[in-house]
Formats: C-alpha cells, sequence, structure tokens
C-alpha cells in the first residue's frame, strides 16, 4: 500500500521536465521493472540552484523522482550526495519492500548526474573518493 505522500507526488510531481542548459544528467534504469529516470542539475558555485527529471515508470519510481529533487534542491553537492535511497523513502512516510529499489534509482540518479557534471569540468574528485572508501571495507 503506498502512503498518502507517495500518492499527493505521484499525482502532482514536483520538479518534472528537464533543463535544457543542464550543467549535469543522470540517467539510470531497471531493467527488471523498466523504470527509468533522468535527472537533470543547473549548479551554481557548487550549489543544486534548480533540478529537474524525467521519469518512465511506476507510481513509485515517479513519487521518489519527485521527492529525491525536493531533498537536493539548494543543496552543495556534497550535501546532496549525502542522501540516501533511505532518506528518499523515509521523507515519503516508508515504500512497499517491492518498490525500495524506486528509491535506490533516485539516489543514484542524482549521483549519476553530479558525476556528469564533475566530468564536465574535468574534475573525478567523488569517483576517487569512493574508491577509496570501497578499499577501506
Amino acid at each position: 500500500m503506498y502512503t498518502e505522500k507517495l500518492m499527493q507526488l505521484f499525482m502532482n510531481p514536483k520538479n518534472v521536465g528537464r533543463i535544457e542548459d543542464a550543467d549535469g544528467i543522470g540517467e539510470v534504469g531497471n531493467p527488471v521493472c523498466g523504470d527509468v529516470m533522468k535527472i537533470y542539475l543547473k549548479i551554481e558555485d557548487d550549489r543544486i540552484v534548480d533540478v529537474k527529471f524525467e521519469t518512465f515508470g511506476c507510481a513509485a519510481a515517479i513519487a521518489t523522482s519527485s521527492m529525491v529533487t525536493e531533498l537536493v534542491k539548494g543543496k552543495t553537492i556534497e550535501e546532496a550526495l549525502k542522501v540516501s535511497n533511505k532518506d528518499v523513502a523515509e521523507a515519503l512516510g516508508g515504500l512497499p519492500p517491492q518498490k525500495v529499489h524506486c528509491s535506490l534509482l533516485a539516489e543514484e540518479g542524482i549521483k549519476a548526474a553530479v558525476d556528469d557534471y564533475l566530468a564536465k569540468k574535468g574534475n573525478t574528485k567523488r569517483e576517487a573518493s569512493e574508491t577509496k572508501q570501497c578499499a577501506k571495507a
């Protein structure tokens, strides 16, 4: 069963659309269920000043896309990268177990868009720091 908050964002999602001159674009998908998310970021002084999404998928995919845009808007890149799929799910009041993958796609979409932004700037800082974290595990 979906929460009221999830249904509200499914029926009236926020930040839908694309940013034509986006600084970073992330596209992620789940081949099992067919959900595809595309996240667009506009960044000024390392802060996300605008974020939009286009999602093809179920109600949970659309709602998690909308929620993650709300959670990262106005944050620095570093702060946005700390937004987890659990944060997205909690902000929606929870997700059914079979839909948790939608919140993971939302998290991955933001990270992919940031990676794209950093690559365009010729910076691979995030990838290097993640590699170090994996080596420690």
